[in-house]
């Protein structure tokens, strides 16, 4: 009834404003439910979960890469992480508007979207979250964050920026896996690291653990956004089941779903904040998800790297003095927050190095 009766009213407006035949498209946010969510801070938050998929690290960790300007223009980078045996990428710095620090997680990198996606199907349940009775996760997320080098580089970064900069607020994002992967995090930093000003903002994140999980990270972390997408296939993975509500995979509050409706010449862009339980019928469950297309852009910004391959750096010699390389190869890169905005040589003055 509600969205009939917006589409009505859209209709009407359209034949007052629209008469000479050409597409009107309108932008409408549901408000049913009081809700956290800002539109505003959303879609700036996006431009950081889309450059941590940059793979030159140089331009990535001196913040000029062509994703670097525009909204987040100005973001002082901290500490860059690349855990090359796990493939993983996040990066650490603040922001000035918001004024916080931000934490940035890249999603997958495998040489197939599709193998991963496929293979979200057969996920099991098969680890205890530490200190929370009965609630369990998925181990491959879950280790993600906590067996490699990712968090100990994170929480180094976050330790450093609240020393130079203060309690300043801390927004935590990502997309598809890395957005599974910040909801990790934020926990951790609430949990472990006592931290009460923690945001999570994630975009097509897949499901991370029960009903359990769900309601104890909703109750810690009431000020997390979860974006969906149209027909985006992995917020709908690991697959929901209604007949084993207490063993499946359920997603934690609060989604906000995208989508869009159309009559001929008229559409508009919805942004639904959808009901507490974090599995609302009406939202993105309400459709069938089956489209990439719809997982990779939000926003309509771009969320993926350039090309699927295997896992690759790129970076310029200079900045090898930034950073540390451990016996794995896995690459942390460092800056005191103290000092000025880095410029290193260009490739043509110093040589590049290729890995």
């Amino acid at each position: 009834m509600e969205r009939n009766r917006w589409l009505t009213l859209a209709i009407i407006t359209c034949l007052v404003l629209c008469s000479d035949g050409r597409e009107l498209k309108f932008k409408f946010k549901h408000k049913k439910h009081a809700s956290i969510y800002n539109h505003t801070l959303t879609n700036i938050v996006v431009h950081y979960a889309s450059a941590v998929y940059v793979s030159d690290l140089t331009e990535l960790f001196t913040w000029t890469c062509s994703k670097c300007d525009g909204v987040t223009e100005g973001f002082q980078m901290i500490e860059l992480v690349v855990d090359v045996q796990s493939c993983l990428q996040a990066f650490v710095g603040v922001a000035k508007d918001p004024y916080a620090i931000i934490i940035a997680f890249r999603g997958t990198q495998e040489h197939s979207l599709q193998n991963w996606i496929e293979d979200l199907y057969w996920k099991q349940l098969d680890i205890n979250y530490p200190g929370m009775d009965d609630a369990m996760v998925h181990h491959g997320f879950y280790y993600a964050y906590h067996n490699t080098t990712i968090r100990s580089g994170i929480l180094n970064a976050v330790k450093r920026a609240k020393e130079y900069y203060g309690d300043i607020n801390i927004i935590v994002t990502g997309h598809s896996m890395g957005g599974a992967i910040a909801a990790f995090c934020g926990l951790d930093l609430v949990v472990n690291g006592n931290a009460q000003n923690v945001q999570v903002i994630t975009f097509g994140q897949p499901r991370i653990g029960n009903a359990v999980f769900a309601t104890y990270y909703h109750r810690l972390l009431r000020n997390t956004i979860r974006v969906t997408h149209g027909h985006d296939i992995v917020p709908h993975l690991p697959p929901y089941y209604y007949f084993f509500p207490q063993k499946t995979y359920h997603h934690f509050p609060t989604e906000v779903w995208l989508y869009s409706v159309g009559l001929e010449f008229l559409s508009y862009d919805v942004e639904k904040i959808c009901d507490k339980t974090g599995e609302d019928p009406t939202c993105s469950r309400s459709v069938t998800g089956n489209s990439i297309v719809d997982h990779l852009v939000y926003f309509g910004v771009e969320l993926m790297c350039k090309e699927w391959r295997s896992c690759r750096i790129v970076m310029e010699r200079p900045l090898l003095e930034y950073g540390q390389a451990d016996d794995g190869g896995n690459f942390v890169f460092s800056r005191d927050p103290a000092t000025p905005i880095i410029r290193l040589k260009t490739q043509s003055d110093a040589g590049g190095n290729h890995h």
